[in-house]
């Protein structure tokens, strides 16, 4: 085969992934909603500090023992295959097995032991039964890390994908089913049933991959025994594992520290300059619950890239394949400007209206939540590329690069928070400002790696500069149609009428200016559909 199609197959294989993991994941946090508001409703707000006090350990355990996994065990599987060393990838699975069995049962047993322990020192008594009905979730999540860390690496998404919605359904209609039916005993026991939920999602979960890994070994027809002939030691494929996975689970940390730096300096310097502690706690909400959850909204996608993309490099780079190595890397960080410039733009252009249509019920924070997210929103930018080019870089085999990039965008962000809060004029603003540097540091050193490597060469118009242009002219229209649409409209209406306008205003310039080519369209999943409509509007030739 040529390798001009080895290249088109390789990049239809990544974004079909992209796509398919993008659409699942979109899916769950819909589910997601469906789940934390009737459950707030239900268990009111007593209910959810039981919930959220059990909930912020079983995060921290979950992101410590399975953040790196499924990408270690992605790239090495990945590497394997593209030498033809089936056997060598299924040592990977058994392996891995064996370390996440550990893993989880170590977790679980740790959370459910320590959780009296826990609740005491937190004074938060009431989550002891919700921590220790999360306790079994850590050993299902753990073990299920690995059958969808392989099948990451063959670079098939849909068992990926199908596991994470039904997990994620079975949390949702358990967790709200069980909060009602122990409701009547105490809110207690209400929030120990939601938390109960993330228990049957994840065995559900792994009952559904691991069906799909059993009918993917006994119906494809591969020979699982074509390969090196030589048994690879149990402790030297552990060690290759946790070389990849540790590196990643430390950057995988970082985020959450990063919003420690807010927990912990905002108020207080929000305090030193005369707000009253109402008044900084507000402001503090605000920021990290108001702007940061609209923020995150497109990480959604990045994180579906990111995820599809790290063994298309690893496997094209065993290969040696720099054309298609190439081609890979420059589609990666195009979606990233694709995704993260308009989405930036838009939220920062419109951020007060925007949290007037969605905060409707708030409106003592509509102006100031409104400039901190006019700030905040640009960081969508370095924040879509600082994943994707992650992803990119762990391909490569360097995943300890992302984290200490990152370690150093969050020494930015920590001297930053403490010098911009208490300047009066800026003070929350000041954090924002703090956040969007940090990934800014880590997204321009991610880049700069990349650009550096010598079997890469970038075409920069492509990757940036057509974006750019793109969005600026998206930006202008949705400027200029909000203003004239709200002296016209009601106000919500005007929003979501300019938000619409741009939307299609961008899509026209991605065909004008060949962003998106017409082989991406030919690798996404209802592309075609995309092709006839820029042929039905000229855009094409």
């Amino acid at each position: 085969m040529a390798t001009p199609d080895k290249n088109k197959n390789s990049s239809s294989t990544f974004i079909r992934g992209a796509a398919i993991l993008g659409a699942a994941a979109i899916l769950v946090k819909v589910l997601g909603a469906f789940f934390r508001i009737p459950l707030g409703n239900i268990i009111g707000d007593k209910g959810m500090s039981y919930y959220q006090g059990a909930y912020a350990y079983y995060i921290m355990l979950l992101t410590a023992s399975t953040a790196g996994i499924p990408t270690a065990i992605a790239k090495i599987v990945s590497e394997r295959l593209a030498k033809g060393n089936e056997r060598g990838a299924m040592r990977i699975v058994k392996v891995s097995n064996v370390l996440m069995l550990v893993i989880g049962a170590g977790t679980a047993l740790l959370l459910f032991v320590f959780a009296p322990w826990i609740t005491e020192a937190n004074e938060n008594y009431g989550s002891l039964m919700s921590m220790k009905a999360l306790a079994p979730a850590l050993f299902f999540v753990s073990v299920m890390a690995v059958y969808r860390g392989y099948f990451q690496g063959r670079q098939m998404m849909e068992p990926f994908a199908i596991s994470q919605v039904v997990e994620q359904l079975f949390r949702v209609v358990g967790g709200l089913g069980l909060a009602i039916v122990f409701l009547q005993s105490g809110f207690e026991y209400a929030a120990a049933g939601a938390t109960f939920g993330a228990t049957t999602g994840a065995v559900i979960g792994f009952i559904t991959v691991y069906y799909m890994y059993r009918k993917f070994v006994k119906t494809s027809g591969i020979d699982f025994q074509q390969g090196d002939d030589v048994h690879e030691p149990f402790w030297k494929v552990l060690g290759e594992i946790l070389m990849i996975a540790i590196p990643i689970t430390i950057g995988a940390s970082v985020m959450p520290i990063m919003s420690l730096f807010d927990a912990s300096i905002v108020i207080v310097r929000l305090k030193e300059i005369g707000f009253s502690g109402a008044e900084a706690e507000s402001l503090y909400g605000q920021l990290s619950g108001f702007a940061q959850s609209i923020v995150n909204l497109p990480q959604v996608i990045t994180a579906a890239v990111q995820i599809s993309i790290v063994p298309a490099i690893a496997n094209l780079r065993t290969r040696m394949d720099f054309k298609g190595l190439t081609h890979n890397v420059e589609t990666g960080m195009r979606l990233a400007m694709i995704i993260g410039l308009p989405a930036a733009a838009g939220i920062s252009l419109l951020a007060e209206p925007i949290i007037r249509l969605l905060y409707f019920n708030q409106p003592d924070v509509w102006v100031t939540t409104g400039k901190i997210l006019a700030v905040y929103g640009w960081g969508i930018i370095f924040l879509s590329l600082y994943q994707i080019t992650t992803g990119i870089i762990q391909g490569f085999g360097k995943p300890i690069l992302p984290a200490i990039f990152l370690m150093a965008g969050a020494v930015f962000k920590l001297v930053l928070n403490y010098y911009l809060v208490s300047i009066p004029s800026l003070n929350v603003l000041g954090a924002a400002i703090a956040t969007v540097t940090a990934f800014g540091v880590a997204a321009v050193l991610n880049v700069v790696y990349i650009m550096t490597r010598e079997e890469i060469n970038l075409n920069i118009s492509k990757v940036f500069t057509r974006p750019v242009i793109d969005t600026v002219v998206m930006g202008l229209v949705v400027v200029a149609s909000h203003a004239l649409l709200s002296a016209l409209i009601p106000g919500r209406l005007a929003t979501v009428s300019a938000i619409m306008l741009g939307g299609f205003v961008y899509l026209i310039m991605l065909f004008v200016t060949e962003t998106i080519t017409d082989e991406d369209m030919d690798m996404m999943p209802g592309g075609a559909k995309l092709k006839k409509l820029g042929a039905k509007l000229r855009l094409r030739k």
